[in-house]
């Protein structure tokens, strides 16, 4: 019986590569395994291509450029899935339309800020910070503050302290898990 010691693929000398098939921690010099399907080759050799190559890919798939900024790991990822949606097929035409309602009409809902509140347009939210008061009115796509709109209370509560704060809390929204905790015990 042959020892541990003397097999070639037990151990690994120094400035050696790995005996071990696929050990040697680089992904790029893995060969492709003969079960794999057309798609699947095609996903795997994603990792090898430049980012040039990429976008090129982008643009024969998509018939438009890759997002401006989008790094190379999401483009192999995004490219992954539309490879894999043209060889086994996407959403359905129904369900993408569902899903479009959906997202419309999470838009046009009104702002939730926390499960238990629900703020509607037209809603004035106040408060006082080192000596001023400062107003907000609520609308269907934002929060107005000092003539100015803004996507989230989070980001007028910033620009008032000029350090990070959860803008629910800052407007009194929100309790805190201590608070809440306080109040499910009594």
């Amino acid at each position: 019986m042959k020892s541990a010691s003397n097999d070639a693929s037990a151990h690994q000398r120094v400035g050696e590569p790995s005996p071990v098939h696929q050990r040697n921690g680089n992904r790029h010099d893995q060969p492709l395994r003969p079960d794999l399907t057309e798609v699947e080759r095609q996903i795997a050799g994603l990792a090898n291509r430049s980012a040039q190559d990429l976008r090129v890919a982008w643009r024969q798939l998509h018939h438009t450029g890759p997002p401006l900024g989008l790094s190379r790991d999401l483009m192999i990822r995004a490219l992954a899935h539309r490879l894999q949606e043209q060889r086994y097929g996407g959403l359905g035409r129904a369900l993408r339309r569902r899903l479009q309602n959906l997202a419309g009409a999470s838009e046009k809902a009104t702002m939730a800020v926390d499960p238990g509140v629900v703020l509607k347009a037209g809603t004035t939210l106040v408060r006082q910070w080192r000596g001023h008061t400062h107003t907000v009115l609520v609308h269907t796509d934002g929060f107005e503050h000092e003539g100015q709109l803004y996507r989230s209370l989070t980001a007028i509560a910033e620009r008032i302290t000029e350090a990070h704060w959860s803008g629910p809390r800052f407007f009194g929204l929100t309790r805190r898990v201590g608070a809440l905790a306080g109040a499910k015990a009594g």
